[in-house]
């Protein structure tokens, strides 16, 4: 039977079926949220994303409790940089670029300590975590066949940063017919005016690319309040 819950959002309420449904959480990664990683390279203010945490961490809580899939995503490339577009690896410029050494080891590089997720929000055995060379998650990535694999047709997605990387991910799971649902608090930007500008442009339309509420919405829907759960 299915595990149905409607959500209050904008632009409307969204009906999800729990058994059919993946949290994923957005590259949550120490080399963005953390002083010395490559958001701090770029010139931005890391402290702005701390806000998006503790609403990912209340999330994923549920969502273990409830035995949805959990995704985790990564934003990384390969020690040799061989899938890290030079236009990309040259905007890293004039304090730090992607490859270069940093204090948690060189920079948006697979296996270095800033690549890691947040501690608060570290994957637990068994979860699904994605490495990603670009900011969408379906981009050279075997995120669909993860999702196709498992039923999934309803995503809760989190993280960061809301206008570029979440909505990417969005944008491309919004193509391939996914039903999207963004936690705004659950997100965040190092500007706080694209966050709201991101969010609104889910929302707008009707719902062009997805749908929108924030956690205290979504964590009462997703919370097991019959049967067993299913296992992630």
């Amino acid at each position: 039977m299915p595990r149905t819950r409607t959500i209050p959002a904008e632009p409307g309420p969204l009906t999800i079926d729990l058994d059919a449904t993946a949290l994923v959480i957005i590259d949550m990664q120490r080399d963005f949220l953390e002083p010395g990683g490559f958001g701090e390279s770029l010139g931005n203010d890391v402290s702005l994303l701390a806000a998006a945490v503790p609403p990912c961490r209340a999330l994923l809580a549920a969502a273990r409790a409830a035995g949805l899939l959990v995704v985790h995503t990564r934003e990384g490339h390969a020690p040799d940089l061989s899938d890290a577009p030079p236009a990309k690896v040259a905007r890293g410029a004039p304090r730090a670029r992607i490859g270069d050494p940093g204090p948690m080891g060189r920079i948006l590089i697979r296996g270095e300590a800033g690549h890691d997720i947040v501690p608060d929000l570290a994957p637990a055995p068994g979860e699904i975590v994605i490495d990603k060379p670009g900011k969408g998650a379906f981009y050279a990535t075997g995120l669909a066949a993860v999702l196709a694999e498992r039923g999934i047709a309803s995503l809760i997605v989190c993280g960061v940063t809301t206008e570029v990387c979440v909505h990417t991910t969005v944008r491309e799971a919004n193509d391939r017919g996914y039903r999207c649902l963004v936690v705004s608090d659950a997100c965040g930007s190092y500007f706080p005016a694209f966050h709201e500008a991101g969010l609104a442009m889910i929302a707008a339309q009707g719902g062009i690319f997805g749908w929108v509420a924030p956690s205290a919405a979504v964590l009462p829907a997703v919370a097991p309040v019959d049967g067993p759960s299913r296992a992630a």
